[in-house]
Parts: structure tokens; sequence; C-alpha cells
């Protein structure tokens, strides 16, 4: 059965807003599973803009370019911070401080060794994702951010659970209770999930 576009019982998914609904590019899409399929195109596509570059990823400007560059094809508000609120995240006129915050701190871990590569990596995606910056993708966002800075600080990127590849359900499950336990200042589960 394929699932509507916008059902609203998806829960890996943020509900987005009607004015955020109606900036979907590609005309054709009309069910879940062609929208899912042409957002993994364009972040394959980042990958390969990535690849092709030079980054500095502790960076506002590079960070919403990035979301950009993986979402920009499929939804106009690629790259903007969003402006309406959420049941998750920060209120929207705290996003640019709280992500500007978000780096610094992730600077000084990095300049003064605060953190294996791995948590610095882990912590930083996981404040990304509680942020919840756009609209949209900050899942999937912030997992590439992680691995940027992972690869960046000589490590591997994180395989995310995905040595469970036998059901999806239950890996996304265990994101999540790995996400709630960072939520609750324990990281160790989240930097677990990520290299299982």
């Amino acid at each position: 059965m394929n699932a509507s576009l916008f059902e609203e019982d998806d829960e890996a998914n943020t509900p987005l807003e009607a004015e955020e609904r109606e900036q979907l590019i590609p005309s054709y899409i009309t069910l879940r599973r062609e929208l899912n399929e042409a957002e993994q195109i364009n972040i394959a596509d980042a990958a390969k803009w990535l690849a092709a570059r030079k980054r500095v990823m502790l960076h506002k400007k590079f960070l919403r370019n990035l979301h950009m560059h993986m979402f920009g094809q499929v939804w106009k508000w690629a790259g903007k911070y969003r402006h309406t609120p959420r049941n998750i995240g920060v209120d929207a006129y705290r996003i640019p401080m709280d992500v500007a915050h978000a780096i610094d701190d992730a600077k000084f871990w990095i300049a003064n060794d605060t953190y294996s590569p791995d948590e610095i990596a882990i912590r930083f995606s996981h404040r990304l994702v509680a942020i919840h910056p756009f609209p949209n993708g900050n899942g999937r966002f912030s997992r590439m951010v992680g691995d940027l800075i992972a690869l960046q600080l000589g490590q591997p990127r994180f395989s995310w659970g995905s040595i469970n590849l036998v059901d999806p359900n239950e890996t996304r499950k265990a994101y999540v209770a790995s996400l709630h336990a960072a939520d609750a200042h324990d990281i160790a589960p989240l930097i677990f999930f990520a290299r299982s």
C-alpha cells in the first residue's frame, strides 16, 4: 500500500505546515514513496557536491548550503531556517543563535580534545537534530554532518544502524531511543548506534 504524500501519522518525518507543503518543486510527486525517492536522489547529488569541495563544515553558511544541496531540487525552503513551530526542536526565533552556539561548542571541543573524535561528531549531530533548524530533513542532514566531522577528524563514516538491514522499523526505533537518551544527557547509546 502506498502512503499518501503528507500522511500525518508518519513518525519518520516531521509534519509540514500547509505553507511548507506548497513549496514542493516536482509536480509529479503524489505519494510518500515518490517523495522519498526524489529526496534520496537529491541527497546523492549533495554527496557528489561535497566530494568536489574543500569544506569548512563548522560554519552556519556551509551548513545551510549543505541542506540546500541535499533538498533543493525537491523543496523551495531547502537551506532556509524554519519559521514555523514544531513539536520538536527549539522555537524558530532561537535557531540562528542555537546553531551558532553549537558550532562554537564543536570548535572548542576539537581545539581542546574535549571528547574523542566520534563523540565530537555525534554530539554536534545530536545538537543539530535537537535544534531542528529546517522544516524537514533534519535527521538526514544531521547524520551527514556527523559523518563529515568524523571524516575530518580522521575517523570512518558512521553506519547509523545499517547493520540491521533486516528491519528498518527496528533500526528507526533504536535511533529514536538513542536520541532520547542523548536528550537526557546520555550520549553513549547514540555513539553506539552510530557505529552499529
